[in-house]
């Protein structure tokens, strides 16, 4: 067992029955009454975000996760299959736990949290920003990088990003995986 003081960003605590992962939190003092602890905890089996008040000193109950590398294969009818880096193992992860899975190409590596209590799977986190290949653009405009006007592109993992637009087909470009935002063309 533990207390609000051992809450932490990134901790797994079970709590009404289902595993949540604390995105944010907040300890809070008010000048008058008991300090509070205010946070943000995402579901990790219905992807929900949630806020949640817990009374300073309250029991938690945290989950013991392990964080491992991952190489993404190949996706069928079952879902998205993962290679272990150290043991090479195989795994099968449905699309649910994946955020943005559609920002995977193969060969990409992943972390994935997995339950040290019963060995599953409980959420794929791709790196902060990955680097894709444009495969469809229209044609760009040279020298129209000022009026911040935007067009979407498809890039190889299939998915339709909005870029400036003097991007064309073929380009490289890092793309930010938690807003899907565009960060710039690479060489």
């Amino acid at each position: 067992m533990a207390t609000t003081a051992d809450i932490r960003n990134g901790l797994v605590i079970n709590h009404n029955y289902d595993l949540f992962q604390i995105v944010e939190f907040q300890h809070v003092k008010p000048g008058k009454g008991a300090a509070f602890v205010r946070t943000k905890l995402k579901s990790l089996t219905t992807g929900r975000v949630i806020d949640n008040t817990f009374n300073s000193g309250a029991t938690i109950i945290p989950v013991r996760v392990e964080r491992r590398k991952f190489q993404y294969l190949y996706k069928d009818e079952a879902g998205y299959n993962f290679m272990d880096q150290e043991t090479f193992d195989q795994i099968n992860i449905s699309e649910k736990i994946l955020d943005q899975a559609d920002l995977m190409r193969e060969g990409q590596e992943v972390e994935v949290l997995i339950n040290a209590e019963n060995d599953t799977p409980l959420v794929c986190e791709l790196p902060v920003s990955v680097e894709l290949e444009v495969t469809y653009a229209e044609p760009g405009l040279k020298g129209d990088t000022s009026s911040g006007a935007k067009k979407r592109v498809e890039v190889e993992s299939g998915a339709m990003i909005n870029v400036p637009l003097f991007i064309n087909q073929g380009d490289k470009i890092r793309v930010d995986t938690r807003t899907r935002e565009y960060q710039e063309r690479v060489k």
